[in-house]
């Protein structure tokens, strides 16, 4: 669910990116009130955008630090089988070093 929210947050703010881009294209090629029309609607989108940028990044974290409690308590509840995968994670990464 995350992954697809991610997904739509990220095509929107490249959507609203391009626009805002194009209408500043238009409007240093326009000049007079439309030239300040367009780059008003160019500023609204940015700022749309910066919104959304603050929405994904609260949800990061929001998400991240449930990823931490839940982590932090699956090793205090199973301390040895904790031991035990981070031992395992160790050996392969060594594994893989050693390989090149």
């Amino acid at each position: 669910m995350l992954e697809s929210n991610l997904k739509t947050v990220r095509s929107d703010l490249k959507a609203l990116v391009h626009d805002a881009q194009t209408l500043f294209t238009e409007a240093t090629a326009a000049g007079g009130i439309k030239a300040d029309e367009l780059r008003n609607r160019g500023m609204q989108l940015l700022d749309t955008a910066l919104e959304q940028v603050h929405e994904l990044q609260g949800a990061t974290l929001e998400k991240g630090k449930e990823l931490v409690d839940s982590t932090d308590n699956y090793v205090r509840e199973n301390p040895w089988q904790a031991v035990g995968l981070a031992a395992a994670v160790g050996v392969l990464i060594g594994m893989l070093i050693a390989r090149k």
